[in-house]
């Protein structure tokens, strides 16, 4: 396998098991706020899950949430896994104006 999706890979892993740190921690802090109200009528009939909810895109989690819940994420937005992948990313990216490695420059 290549070494760089290797790394790649592993940095994605990690990513994913850091978002779902966040996502338990988000979701328990929701929970905590809402006291465990986090699901309208609509959402609780439909059987959807707390992660579903969590996870799902913005008119899907408008759409379920509880008003209490629509309150917390005012306060505190939630993160979707792209938004917080392009977080991290951001992380690995150089800093304006850093130069990369010498190696990574190609011939012209």
């Amino acid at each position: 396998m290549s070494p760089i999706f290797q790394r790649a890979a592993r940095e994605w892993a990690a990513m994913r098991s850091e978002y779902g740190d966040y996502l338990e921690a988000h979701i328990a802090a929701a929970y905590q706020a809402t006291n465990g109200v986090l699901l309208n009528a609509r959402g609780l009939a439909a059987g959807v899950t707390e992660e579903r909810l969590f996870l799902a895109g913005g008119s899907f989690a408008a759409a379920y949430a509880s008003p209490e819940l629509r309150e917390f994420w005012a306060a505190q937005p939630r993160m979707t896994v792209t938004e917080f992948e392009r977080a991290w990313a951001e992380r690995l990216a150089p800093e304006e104006g850093e130069e990369l490695p010498e190696h990574w420059h190609t011939a012209a």
